[in-house]
């Protein structure tokens, strides 16, 4: 019965529009060194009218894309039938939450914008480490600035932009913020960022957003808590969707016909105590400093001890492998970014890594961040609205592919990035 109610409700009128022009991009792949900027915003912007589509860029954080086959997420499967689905899109590496948001973003791999995980050390700041709890980094350009996403190419060429709750929107990145912006807060509800997002809609039309991204985090922090098979998890996607039936229902309301791109960033996987390797156990713990631990281990040898460390892991381990940073095989396009640890031990998966054996390490329920190629860290892609083939399918796209469709959609020239436009043309009406 819902199912039927859910076709009901998303009626054509929402995805079938005239066609509108869409701008062509041409892309190149950047060098590690390049950065995804343009010139800077002016004093005082003129904007454009605003789109008769506005796009809205969904982030539903840690969702894999067999989580549409639980039966529990009537809204996402009725927009992946009526729309596009992918059968997966493939995250960049390390598969972590800041990363491949920004990836999305940009169409810059990590190694390329900047973003290379959720902690990170930067010789240009001294003194600082960034993680996702440190408030004066998160919001500090400087971070963020190898790179600009598109609510910020959006600005500066006259298209309003609003951003509940986006890695990076809430930094004055090259100097520019999003038209509307919240500092993030994981108590506020789905339904509660839903309403916001649509209250910017109710603006009047001459200042309406035309390009808006809308996170949630719920079904991320089930898979962390419980692991992805778990009931917790499936509950969480519930709560999304029943989110989302919000939204598509405020937008008809509205009679707002909107290009929802829906994604996630990495998908989760199984863990257990019992799989864990423990580096000082392997070699002294005042021979390295760790930047990051988990699914993935990245560090710097303490000084004179370079020789101690790579005897020890730079040779084969069960469940794991190691590399000198300029050894990272080249498939992970990942290791060239100054920002990178000068050693990283990649965790098979389902396998976790700590320095060492602190009780407070948390080994039991799921992780990410492992191998971008492995079935679990896939992620989802689904496009509906009236830019969008019906019932078109891909069975494949890369993360940094997002970006350009994006800019199409919006109708600005994309910047140069790793992404590639013709992959998603064939969706496109």
């Amino acid at each position: 019965m819902l199912n039927s109610l859910l076709r009901l409700r998303l009626t054509p009128a929402l995805f079938i529009a005239p066609l509108f022009t869409l701008l062509s991009a041409c892309t190149q792949l950047p060098s590690p060194s390049a950065t995804n900027t343009a010139a800077a915003a002016p004093a005082t912007i003129s904007y454009r009218a605003p789109l008769a589509a506005p796009v809205i860029l969904v982030s539903i954080d840690g969702f894999r894309p067999d989580y549409l086959k639980r039966g529990v997420s009537p809204t996402l499967n009725a927009l992946a039938t009526q729309g596009v689905l992918a059968d997966v899109m493939r995250p960049s590496f390390p598969s972590i939450t800041f990363p491949n948001h920004y990836t999305l973003v940009t169409g810059l791999r990590p190694d390329h914008h900047g973003i290379v995980g959720n902690t990170m050390q930067d010789a240009a700041i001294p003194g600082v480490k960034f993680t996702l709890s440190n408030r004066d980094a998160v919001t500090d350009r400087r971070w963020w600035d190898q790179a600009e996403p598109v609510w910020v190419t959006a600005e500066k060429n006259g298209v309003r932009s609003a951003t509940m709750f986006w890695p990076g929107s809430e930094a004055a990145i090259h100097g520019v913020r999003p038209g509307e912006w919240r500092v993030f807060d994981g108590k506020v509800t789905p339904d509660q960022r839903v309403d916001t997002l649509l209250s910017w809609l109710d603006k009047p039309v001459t200042e309406r957003p035309s390009m808006l991204t809308l996170y949630f985090d719920d079904v991320d922090h089930a898979g962390h808590d419980e692991g992805p098979d778990s009931q917790i998890v499936n509950e969480a996607v519930a709560q999304v969707d029943r989110a989302l039936a919000r939204l598509v229902a405020g937008l008809q309301t509205r009679q707002i016909e909107a290009n929802l791109v829906i994604v996630s960033d990495h998908g989760m996987a199984a863990t257990s105590a019992q799989r864990t390797i423990v580096l000082d156990q392997l070699v002294s713990a005042s021979s390295f400093r760790m930047v990051n631990s988990g699914t993935y281990a990245a560090f710097d040898a303490a000084p004179g001890h370079e020789a101690e460390l790579e005897a020890a892991l730079l040779k084969p381990h069960a469940h794991m492998q190691c590399w000198k940073k300029a050894q990272i095989p080249a498939r992970f396009e990942f290791g060239r970014n100054p920002r990178v640890p000068s050693y990283l031990c990649l965790a098979e998966t389902g396998w976790l890594i700590f320095a060492d054996q602190n009780p407070k390490n948390h080994s039991n329920g799921g992780a990410h961040g492992y191998d971008n190629l492995a079935p679990e860290m896939g992620a989802l892609f689904i496009a509906n609205g009236p830019a969008f083939r019906p019932a078109a399918r891909l069975q494949s796209l890369e993360n940094v592919d997002v970006y350009p469709l994006l800019m199409r959609l919006i109708q600005v020239p994309a910047l140069v990035s790793d992404g590639k436009p013709e992959v998603t043309q064939g969706i496109l009406k």
